[in-house]
């Protein structure tokens, strides 16, 4: 079975590419490097020719309210018209829980167009809506940082690691098309300020942080369940200390 993976050579995209050439099919990572290019079209008939399922995981260059819904726009109008070409017989596109939730956020907004055009271009498809990736955590705090204070929402998360992920992708992009939205969750529920505190105090993160429950999330505000799943979500396995253990911050690991 031929399978293109778009954004086949990022976290995500290259674990996924793996998992499915190890399982015998014929895989494409297909990126901007390789010549293939969702946003200008280029080299994606080519790509495309003969292939069964599509994996988008492609992500906007930019965080820019505008520039991230061009870029999901446009790749998707592109992507839509060359596997409707192909005949392609599943897309499959990483999302992430709680985004029909996240409007006030300019990049849930380009989000949300992402998926409005999958359901409407008549491609059999499966959104599978994952949870934060603790690969992301440094980054969560990054934009909640504000001189030496770290701003936070106390909201639940429910974060999953990227070979969770991987293995979650690849199980679908292989399985029949749900033609809906599918969620995916990490083991352990957690408060978004209390797991951020646990990563600043184990790498000695001198900032102070605040629990807050207007801090906004690249955006918005959280109610307390906006970033976990429904009841039903297929969970990984890797928790925190698993995760931290594989990680940059392996070094900061309690020893077992």
């Amino acid at each position: 079975m031929k399978i293109v993976v778009i954004g086949g050579t990022g976290l995500i995209g290259s674990k996924v590419v793996a998992r499915l050439a190890q399982q015998g099919h014929e895989v494409l990572a297909a990126a901007p490097s390789s010549g293939v290019n969702t946003l200008t079209g280029e080299g994606l008939d080519e790509a495309l020719a003969g292939t069964h399922a599509v994996v988008d995981l492609a992500n906007s260059p930019s965080f820019e309210d505008q520039a991230v819904l061009d870029f999901f726009r446009t790749a998707g109008r592109n992507l839509a018209a060359a596997e409707a070409k192909a005949g392609v017989a599943h897309h499959v596109a990483l999302s992430v829980v709680g985004t029909d939730k996240l409007s006030a956020s300019g990049y849930f907004r380009g989000k949300i167009a992402q998926e409005r055009l999958i359901r409407e271009s008549g491609i059999p498809y499966t959104i599978i809506h994952s949870t934060q990736f603790y690969e992301f955590l440094p980054g969560i705090i990054k934009a909640g940082a504000d001189g030496d204070t770290v701003r936070l929402s106390p909201a639940f998360v429910q974060p999953i690691a990227s070979d969770d992920v991987a293995d979650a992708v690849t199980r679908v992009a292989l399985g029949a098309p749900a033609n809906g939205v599918v969620e995916i969750a990490g083991p352990e529920r957690e408060h978004l300020s209390k797991l951020a505190q646990r990563l600043m105090t184990l790498i000695q993160d001198p900032r102070t942080l605040v629990s807050d429950v207007h801090a906004p999330y690249f955006g918005a505000e959280l109610e307390p369940d906006t970033l976990v799943p429904a009841d039903g979500a297929w969970l990984g396995k890797i928790g925190f200390e698993g995760w931290l253990r594989g990680s940059e911050f392996a070094r900061f690991a309690p020893a077992q």
